[in-house]
């Protein structure tokens, strides 16, 4: 009947607008990550046209010694409307190992507003010789979901560095 169908419209209109709605300002990568491992990655300075820039502390080591926050750089793909950027990025271990790792992944927001990064990575550690070539990169794969942070908090305020620790250097 005619009477049902526009309650039935109604409910549709009512419940496409309940539905969280991230606009395409909101599909950005600045903020504060963590994988399933743990690591932190905060994205500080994201520019227009989708490059970014920000540090990576990871909790896992190749040396299993004392991790520090990595510079980080990278490009956001600037997705076309209703689309999830893509983006790539290269951490640059500082000062704890002769390695350099690529991750390139995509942005994704469910129906609850869940932000999450999905990766796959390189990890090109350092070889003596041509040789060893052949053990020097692994693959793997992060997840990312946002962090939320006290504000004024960011990554080296909310995870002491190494220098800060009382414990001697190896």
């Amino acid at each position: 009947s005619p009477a049902s169908m526009g309650s039935s419209a109604f409910t549709l209109v009512l419940a496409l607008a309940l539905v969280p709605r991230i606009t395409h300002a909101e599909r950005k990568l600045s903020g504060m990550w963590r994988n399933e491992q743990d690591s932190l990655m905060e994205i500080s300075a994201l520019r227009d046209n989708g490059d970014f820039q920000g540090k990576y502390l990871t909790r896992v080591t190749l040396a299993g010694g004392c991790a520090r926050a990595s510079p980080l750089n990278g490009a956001q793909q600037q997705p076309g409307e209703g689309g999830w950027p893509t983006f790539a990025f290269t951490v640059r271990w500082d000062k704890f190992s002769n390695a350099t790792t690529a991750f390139a992944g995509q942005c994704f927001v469910d129906s609850g507003g869940k932000e999450t990064l999905t990766t796959t990575w390189l990890l090109r550690e350092a070889v003596g010789s041509l040789e060893e070539d052949w053990k020097a990169t692994r693959v793997g794969r992060n997840v990312f979901t946002r962090k939320r942070t006290p504000k004024g908090k960011n990554l080296p305020s909310l995870f002491p560095s190494c220098e800060d620790r009382s414990s001697p250097a190896p």
